[in-house]
């Protein structure tokens, strides 16, 4: 537009870019705070001479660090998702199904801005 309103979609990818960018942000936060919680159990577990199978904490403290293992995993994998959805933003190819090419129901977006399928897609696969 020669006038440098945006249209309709271009608000609404601009919404959903500003959406995936602040979750990028909030996961990047939570993975750095998960990495200093796991530091600070294998930083607690090494000042011990814990026998994990002999001694009751020592299972907890293994069930801790590999359950925040767990949650660091799953939070790089959500932010990997995050980072694909920007690049189809600035390829233009962000709210298009990767398996059909149909738009994805804004609805989907809203709720999951990440999606890469369509809901019809998306039931399929399961």
């Amino acid at each position: 537009m020669t006038d440098g309103a945006q249209t309709l979609e271009e608000l609404d990818t601009a919404t959903h870019r500003d959406a995936l960018i602040a979750d990028r942000t909030t996961t990047e936060r939570r993975i750095v705070s998960l990495e200093r919680d796991w530091s600070g159990i294998v930083e607690s577990s090494a000042m011990t001479s814990t026998d994990d199978e002999h001694d009751p904490e020592g299972a907890t403290i293994a069930f801790e660090r590999a359950q925040i293992e767990t949650l660091i995993e799953q939070a790089r994998a959500h932010l990997d998702e995050v980072d694909d959805a920007l690049e189809r933003v600035r390829t233009g190819s962000y709210g298009n199904c990767e398996s059909c090419g149909q738009p994805i129901a804004a609805g989907r977006l809203e709720a999951r801005p990440f999606s890469t399928t369509c809901i019809s897609c998306a039931s399929r696969r399961r």
